[in-house]
């Protein structure tokens, strides 16, 4: 399946201009008695050109697309291994999806060693980060990051972890592109978050290396980074997590958002996502997701086990967020 096919129409102002004018005026009357008083003209028969706007629609989340994006990813294409094919063609489709919304898109390499990932070995080579600027991006004034990883383990299809952030991303992406918020969205599909052994040096290869590779001013002018991974199982609530350093002013702000759109959330400290290569560097940043589920890192990890309604919930989330900075 191509993904061009699923992208869903962009939302676009329509402006009407109804104007109407007519030259023809009243002939004018005799002159009345001077004695006698005027009585009031009749206007011309003149209007004055109008315009009626029609306001645009409100784009919203469309959870049947982004549920489609995650049987793309977990059935159509299967376990994306950092280094494998397979994920290399989920990150051109990532890529062809964005371009396609108008961003400008950039594939930067991630070399990533051997390994063992969750009981399989795993071989050294190059996974990529997926970069998409909206037109005209500058990271030199205020932006937002907001991410999704794009890898799975080598047994699992990934349907939860994480096809459901990325297809939560791309939605986000393409109401951004419809309605641009005030402050712009670099969004990106990071490579390399499963581990390849124990500890932070052999995790979130991608993030990591992006953080590192960020001049000062683009880590000056990062309002926020926010981590979309595992977000589509079914729950009462929507996680929102800090990595537990004591800086909670973008889940805070999230949680905020969400009051403000009737969604239940829950805090939490987790390390396990790419929010935490941003947050040891000290940048603000947050993830949403982590609901536990049966097929954690399985090959049970199917499309099934996602709900629509929870992606909808997490999107809207963010985007009512992102509408307020």
């Amino acid at each position: 399946m191509r993904l061009s096919r699923m992208l869903v129409p962009l939302a676009t102002a329509a402006l009407l201009v109804a104007c109407s004018a007519d030259d023809a005026s009243t002939p004018a009357g005799p002159e009345p008695p001077r004695d006698t008083p005027s009585l009031p003209q009749e206007p011309p028969d003149t209007a004055r050109p109008t315009a009626t706007v029609v306001p645009p629609e409100p784009v919203e989340f469309d959870a049947a697309a982004a549920f489609a994006f995650v049987e793309h990813l977990a059935d159509g294409i299967g376990p994306r291994e950092a280094t494998s094919a397979a994920f290399h063609e989920a990150a051109g489709d990532v890529e062809e999806v964005l371009t396609a919304l108008g961003y400008d898109v950039d594939q930067v390499p991630v070399p990533v060693p051997s390994g063992d990932s969750w009981g399989v070995e795993v071989p050294e080579g190059e996974s990529a980060n997926v970069i998409a600027d909206p037109p005209g991006f500058d990271a030199g004034t205020p932006y937002v990051i907001v991410g999704a990883h794009l890898d799975t383990v080598p047994q699992a299809p990934g349907a939860e972890d994480n096809a459901s952030g990325v297809a939560v991303m791309l939605e986000l992406a393409r109401m951004s592109a419809a309605d641009p918020p005030e402050v712009p969205v670099r969004f990106i599909a990071f490579g390399a978050e499963e581990p390849r052994g124990p500890g932070d040096a052999l995790h979130h290869f991608g993030s990591q290396q992006y953080v590192a590779d960020m001049p000062a001013a683009e880590q000056d002018a990062l309002v926020a980074m926010v981590s979309l991974d595992r977000v589509g199982v079914p729950a009462e609530a929507v996680p929102v997590c800090t990595g537990g350093t004591g800086t909670t002013s973008i889940m805070d702000a999230l949680v905020e958002a969400a009051e403000g759109v009737d969604v239940a959330t829950e805090t939490c400290e987790n390390r396990a996502s790419d929010h935490w290569s941003f947050e040891k560097a000290e940048l603000p940043a947050a993830r949403l997701g982590s609901v536990p589920y049966a097929g954690y890192h399985s090959p049970d990890d199917v499309p099934s086990v996602v709900d629509p309604d929870q992606l909808d919930r997490v999107g809207t989330v963010v985007w009512a967020w992102l509408t307020t900075l």
